[in-house]
């Protein structure tokens, strides 16, 4: 991902947008980095969680139906991944 370089006084004067951008940002003052802002992930939208909650209700549709339990995928799941482990000498 590429950094928009500025100086910190158009930062400071467009700081909002830059908040709300996703690239980072290199905060210059004569020229010399003396700051980077690095943007976190959003919030999720409604819509994401709507769709993240649908699916969580699918997997649990599937579990049933396969007639095992989610201990039982867990418990499964570490046993394989115990067995794949490369030994240690």
């Amino acid at each position: 991902m590429q950094t928009t370089k500025v100086g910190i006084r158009e930062f400071r004067e467009n700081l909002a947008s830059y908040l709300e951008s996703r690239r980072p940002v290199a905060i210059t003052r004569h020229g010399a980095t003396i700051g980077i802002y690095v943007p976190t992930r959003p919030k999720a939208s409604q819509a994401d969680l709507e769709a993240l909650r649908a699916a969580g209700e699918k997997m649990q549709e599937l579990i049933a139906a396969a007639g095992t339990s989610e201990e039982e995928i867990v418990s499964d799941f570490r046993k394989l991944r115990r067995e794949r482990r490369p030994r240690k000498r």
